[in-house]
This record gives C-alpha cells, structure tokens and sequence, in this order.
C-alpha cells in the first residue's frame, strides 16, 4: 500500500458520489471502492467531512495556483469560474449526499480562504483597513457562490461578460458605461 493513500481515498469517494449515485457515503463503502481496510481510512483521515476539507484544500491551493499564474486579475478570475463550473456536478452530488451541510459549510469556508489568498497575493485591497478587506471579500465570495448555485447553460455561454462584470465589481465597484460609443 501506498504510504499516502489520500488522493486513492479522495478519488474512490468521488466515483461513489458521480459514477454509483451514492446518496449516503459511508467509509464502508470508501473502503470497498479502493480497496483498503478501515483502518487504512481512518489513519488518513478522522472521518469523511475531514476528506472533504482534504479535496477542497487540495483544490483550492491548485486552483489559487493556477489563477495567480495568469496577467491579469480578469484572468484569474476567468479561470476560477472554468474551474468552478467544471466542478458543479460534482458539488451538487456531494450537497445530495448525507454530508451535504458540512460540505456546504465548507465550500464557503475554502471560497473564502481562496478569494482572501488571492487578494493577498496579487494586494487588492491595499487601501482599505483589515476590517473593510475582510467584509468585501466576504461579500464577493458569497456573491460569487450565489452565482454558482444557480448557475445556467447560458450563464456558460456568457461567460466571459460575467467574468468582466464581477472583475469590475471585485475591483471597484460598477460603474455606469458610456453607452453612446
């Protein structure tokens, strides 16, 4: 047995949610999809909702990563919506499951982070007060969750205008466009 079996654990966990249907995950049948014993899971981790803030934690360091890597703030913010979008089914198969309070809790908790991270990063915010910087990131990455949750074949379609519009909201506030050019 591999001596980190944790990406093994995380991707039995995500066919049972996808491939099986699973609306009740149990680490029995963790196990049984990868082929470990008991024992095995729960040396890696305590229980399932710590498996799930394992894979977000993996994925929103890769997703940070892969975001400030890009120019401009615009296309990051690009990227992090791609991401976002390509990872719906999965979320909503987890919100499905028996977990599905804690992994809401959590993807707040770890959009949060990862919006307070990237402003950080690239130093937005830098003339507002701790206090001011923490109530608009709050605010946005719920505004972007919203988004998210209720999101549209259409919205996918006009992506790329959306992703300008939050830019320029994450960025200072909306103004009102010239529209007579």
């Amino acid at each position: 047995m591999p001596a980190d079996m944790k990406p093994t654990i995380a991707q039995a966990a995500m066919r049972l949610l996808m491939e099986k249907d699973v609306k009740k995950l149990t680490v029995k049948d963790i196990v049984e999809e990868c082929h470990i014993t008991r024992q095995a899971f729960y040396y890696h981790f305590e229980d399932i909702p710590e498996l799930f803030r394992w894979m977000l934690e993996q994925g929103t360091d890769r997703m940070l990563r892969d975001v400030l890597s890009q120019e401009t703030a615009e296309e990051g913010l690009r990227r992090f919506f791609i991401t976002a979008i390509h990872a719906i089914p999965y979320v909503k198969r987890g919100m499905d499951s028996n977990y599905g309070p804690e992994l809401e809790q959590l993807l707040r908790q770890y959009t949060q982070r990862f919006f307070d991270r990237a402003a950080e990063e690239r130093n937005f915010y830098a003339g507002s007060s701790p206090a001011e910087s923490r109530l608009i990131l709050r605010y946005h990455s719920h505004a972007i969750m919203g988004l998210l949750r209720e999101w549209t074949e259409e919205d996918t379609a006009h992506l790329d205008d959306i992703v300008r519009t939050v830019c320029r909201l994450m960025a200072d506030g909306i103004q009102p466009q010239d529209r007579t050019t």
